[in-house]
């Protein structure tokens, strides 16, 4: 059995969306870190994925909690909330107990929890303010619980370097690769491990988007959300897992 035996819940953000590979699945920053543990410390790991895109809080919980508790994991990361807070009237402190309570499960399974704060895409939403707020109340909370119950806590909202437009996909929401190579280096060092040296992490800025490329994201990103948020539709219905047992992560080289 690997040493190392790593499990990710959450959203889109976990699961990977915005670093799209040639095959059309995604990779992540959680698929990332799964092998920088895995070159960091020269043995194969475990890697789990249980994310699901579009899942809000109460979701993420009841579906992916247990099963991956039941999986053995020796450390298991967990964000969650992200979705929530782009719906208006967002229950701050329902969040923030859910965190506390799911971080305190994993603790008395004898599991490691790793907590994540999501990177922030404001800059570039519409109506980004509130957002950005409600973002900002949600990362000093929950840095205030992981402090407490002596968790482990990768404050990517923190990042300022993440705020870029350059790390973001084209739909503003979801990372682009070099957003998730470097929120996987950040995760990495809250689990005291270097990143690996060939990794870009950095990205010149980007010019600033003209009228017709406004138009066309709200065309083609915007309005499509819309429309599924007044439908009661979410861009995860129908998926699972994309790893929902363990694979074995080798080092490279």
């Amino acid at each position: 059995m690997a040493a190392i035996r790593f499990v990710a819940i959450g959203d889109s953000f976990t699961e990977g969306v915005g670093d799209e590979q040639p095959d059309g699945s995604v990779r992540g920053w959680a698929d990332l870190v799964a092998q920088g543990l895995a070159d960091a410390t020269g043995e194969p790991i475990e890697y789990a994925n249980l994310a699901i895109r579009g899942r809000l809080l109460a979701p993420i919980l009841a579906e992916q909690l247990e099963p991956a508790i039941a999986l053995g994991p020796t450390l298991l990361s967990f964000n969650g909330g992200g979705n929530d807070m782009l719906r208006p009237g967002t229950d701050m402190a329902a969040i923030i107990a859910a965190t506390e309570g799911a971080l305190s499960r994993i603790q008395q399974a004898g599991i490691e929890p790793l907590l994540l704060a999501g990177a922030n895409p404001t800059g570039g939403l519409p109506s980004g303010g509130s957002v950005s707020r409600k973002g900002s109340e949600l990362t000093e909370a929950a840095g205030a619980v992981a402090a407490r119950l002596g968790v482990r806590f990768s404050n990517n909202w923190g990042d300022t370097e993440l705020a870029g437009s350059q790390y973001w996909s084209i739909d503003r929401l979801h990372l682009a690769p070099v957003g998730h190579h470097r929120v996987a280096a950040n995760v990495l060092g809250a689990l005291g491990y270097e990143a690996p040296a060939d990794w870009v992490t950095t990205a010149p800025p980007k010019a600033a988007p003209t009228a017709r490329d406004q138009l066309r994201y709200t065309r083609e990103h915007v309005l499509p959300w819309i429309g599924r948020r007044l439908t009661g539709r979410s861009s995860g219905d129908g998926r699972t897992a994309k790893y929902p047992e363990f694979v074995t992560i080798a080092p490279r080289g």
